[in-house]
């Protein structure tokens, strides 16, 4: 499979997949756990659209406070993760070359490299979601396939660890080659079902 090469276009599907998972979501599963170690599908879908306000303030050169808690959604949920949606590719739009940089807590990298990072991000996130509210995990697979290749050269050692040391991803967890590819993607995120 030739994966796409405009990084806004797969950040877009990305977004839009992970917008149709948070639409499905029932009220009676807000409570539910998720395969993000601590969190239920409240704190998930809160994560989702906080991840939407800080990536859009650093899509805008902003630099996020990237310690700074999460709020909870007020209203539809489903609502505020398109309003945050349509703001951040509106934000990346705006930014013109993808090839320049900015930096990070990890230090120089380009905006194609953040662009990459956050369609990770939400393809993850999606399928985490959907695997909580027994929605289908059959999701767009180049977005998928495109995630797995970013994740598998920048998810480096030093991010893994316990959650109560402040790592944001576990150990990869190991799946066979023919599992399914958000599986994989998962696994190697360190979620598993």
């Amino acid at each position: 499979m030739s994966l796409p090469t405009d990084p806004l276009s797969l950040l877009a599907r990305s977004l839009d997949q992970a917008g149709a998972v948070v639409a499905g979501v029932r009220d009676d599963q807000a409570h539910l756990p998720t395969p993000c170690r601590s969190w239920d599908v409240t704190a998930l879908v809160e994560h989702l659209v906080h991840d939407l306000r800080q990536f859009t303030g650093r899509a805008r050169g902003d630099d996020p406070d990237w310690q700074a808690p999460r709020e909870s959604v007020d209203g539809e949920w489903v609502d505020a993760f398109r309003a945050g949606e349509s703001a951040l590719l509106e934000a990346w739009r705006a930014a013109g070359d993808l090839d320049g940089t900015f930096t990070t807590p990890r230090g120089e990298v380009t905006k194609r490299f953040a662009v990459s990072q956050q369609t990770a991000e939400f393809a993850c996130h999606a399928w985490d979601l959907a695997v909580a509210t027994g929605q289908s995990t059959h999701l767009d697979e180049e977005v998928g396939l495109a995630s797995l290749t970013w994740a598998s050269t920048a998810l480096q050692p030093e991010f893994r660890g316990p959650e109560s040391e402040g790592k944001a991803f576990g150990p990869a967890v190991e799946l066979p080659e023919d599992a399914p590819l958000y599986d994989r993607l998962a696994g190697f995120f360190g979620h598993h079902r």
